[in-house]
């Protein structure tokens, strides 16, 4: 029986809240030397984990000697004196003790040890080796790490403490649909699971985990949804004798060849742009159409699968099933122009997301 719940991740600028150049600098300077302790940490992590795995290998034991990865206190053969999770967490927590906020490294521990124990079997074959991290890795906190969440009615902005550090989260275009999530979580209608923090270019983003129940809808599993993804139409669904044909091929790569069009046309006249601060102002007409392109992928792939999961529901359709698209998904990287224009992947994925939380079962054929 699957979950009743469902993830979203959703990533959210964060700015800090303090009123001088000073005290916002000195801020910035202590999340990035959290995120170097957590790289240094990181790498001991899992250094230490690989090294009892292989103790055996490594250290050439006789026949005669046994011994387990296990507490000296649950096990004859145990060899540690506390659990194995608590040996790595306390050889960061001792050596960072003080430099950063223990949840942090409690949450950079559990994952990497889950991470570890997924990829045991490849370590041991010699078919992996260990990960290595990056200095502007991503590191993990829980809920714990965001304090006093409020919203502040006089500044329409929601203000809260990452741990010490007074933040307020910059919404941006994404306005309402991460306002709905912020106000939802405050209520407690969802709950903010292990997130990432990650530092880009002296910007701060939260990779934000929420968790919210599955939309409740009357589903009959037996019923079943024949979905088609193609060139002539986005998709085609069929549910019994009712059928639906959402978008089209017109509709969808007229708009985005004009896009392509217009971009390569200032792509042409980039080198007889005005000068005067470097690469960046030559190539902004450029970038502008970049991101055109995109969002308006983006949103299309959103409004058609949202139709398709509308129609599901509407005709109590409980399993949707996506017919050969192992095949077609083979001869789109076959074809340049369908594999450049055509998002199968995107839209699979956002098929995906939207069945979960509809409490659909998706099965890809």
């Amino acid at each position: 029986m699957g979950t009743s719940t469902t993830k979203l991740t959703r990533k959210i600028q964060l700015l800090v809240d303090l009123p001088t150049q000073e005290e916002r600098k000195e801020a910035l300077s202590k999340l990035y030397d959290w995120q170097y302790n957590c790289y240094r940490a990181s790498n001991l992590i899992v250094s230490h984990l690989y090294i009892q795995e292989m103790a055996q290998e490594f250290l050439y034991f006789s026949e005669g000697v046994r011994y387990k990865l296990l507490d000296e206190k649950k096990s004859e053969n145990g060899i540690f004196n506390r659990s194995r999770i608590n040996t790595t967490y306390r050889l960061v927590s001792d050596r960072f003790k003080g430099e950063m906020p223990t949840n942090i490294l409690t949450h950079l521990n559990s994952t990497l040890l889950s991470s570890f124990r997924q990829n045991r079997d490849a370590y041991w074959r010699g078919e992996r080796s260990v990960k290595n991290f990056k200095r502007d890795m991503a590191f993990p906190f829980s809920f714990e790490g965001v304090c006093g969440l409020r919203y502040d009615e006089e500044k329409h902005i929601f203000r809260f403490r990452f741990f010490s550090i007074p933040m307020v989260f910059y919404l941006g275009k994404d306005y309402h649909e991460t306002r709905k999530l912020l106000h939802r979580l405050m209520e407690g209608k969802l709950k903010l699971r292990t997130s990432h923090l990650k530092l880009e270019k002296h910007k701060i983003f939260m990779h934000a985990v929420f968790e919210f129940e599955k939309e409740k809808h009357k589903l009959q599993p037996d019923k079943i949804a024949e979905a088609s993804l193609s060139i002539e139409y986005p998709i085609i669904v069929k549910i019994g004798r009712a059928k639906l044909a959402i978008g089209s091929k017109e509709e969808f790569l007229h708009r985005r060849l004009a896009i392509q069009s217009a971009r390569k046309r200032v792509e042409a006249g980039v080198n007889y742009a005005k000068s005067g601060k470097g690469r960046k102002r030559k190539t902004k007409a450029l970038e502008r159409f970049k991101n055109a392109e995109y969002n308006y992928v983006q949103n299309r792939l959103h409004v058609y699968s949202r139709k398709l999961i509308d129609f599901c529901i509407k005709h109590q359709a409980g399993t949707l099933v996506l017919m050969n698209q192992e095949e077609k998904i083979k001869i789109a990287k076959e074809e340049a122009f369908l594999f450049r224009n055509w998002s199968y992947y995107d839209l699979t994925m956002k098929i995906k997301y939207k069945a979960e939380k509809a409490g659909i079962e998706l099965i890809i054929d």
